[in-house]
């Protein structure tokens, strides 16, 4: 029987406790931050697992986006490409992109007081030097019924092993003080 990877491992019980390793965590400070960086990612693991909290200090969206970059590809989002499925709570929707690397809804400073996104993003094979990078991300939280949920994939079009990953406001707007980001290591 194959491994359960990712997300849905996270939620079984009885998986083995040797399945993620922490690596590192980031807790933006007073002030927010411009961004958020994990440098220097081990490349021992299968799959790569990043669990957190965000909100953003952007005004005028309750429901914010928040960009990943791999390594150095910061500055052209053609490399990569993104869809999603969403609930709003009165609709759901779909989207598709192919020069833009948004992986999350986010809270903003537009959402109630105290309210963060929670998100899980899997990054799959991330050492992999055959194949393009898959990222698949599970995220969403509650504005008093007018919140979002967020199904979503998104391709980094580059065969390099990730060894950088940077989180990105899309408004750029900073990451919000006490956001989260914790970073796993997923043994395959």
């Amino acid at each position: 029987m194959a491994p359960i990877l990712g997300i849905w491992a996270s939620s079984k019980p009885g998986a083995p406790a040797t399945s993620f390793e922490s690596i590192a965590t980031v807790t933006v400070g007073s002030g927010g931050t411009a961004n958020v960086q994990f440098t220097s990612i081990p490349g021992t693991y299968t799959h790569l697992q990043i669990r957190g909290i965000v909100r953003t200090e952007r005004t005028g969206i309750a429901n914010d986006t928040i960009y990943v970059y791999f390594n150095t590809d910061t500055a052209n989002q053609d490399n990569y490409a993104s869809h999603i499925l969403y609930g709003t709570g009165t609709s759901a929707l779909s989207a598709g992109n192919v020069d833009n690397s948004g992986i999350s809804t986010s809270a903003s400073n537009d959402s109630t007081s105290g309210v963060f996104a929670g998100v899980v993003i899997d990054i799959l094979d991330y050492t992999n030097t055959n194949k393009y990078k898959t990222v698949r991300t599970l995220a969403g939280f509650d504005n008093n019924g007018n919140g979002q949920i967020r199904l979503g994939s998104t391709l980094w079009l580059n065969t390099a092993a990730i060894t950088t990953i940077k989180f990105d406001n899309a408004g750029g707007n900073d990451i919000a003080q006490y956001s989260h980001f914790a970073l796993y290591g997923i043994k395959g």
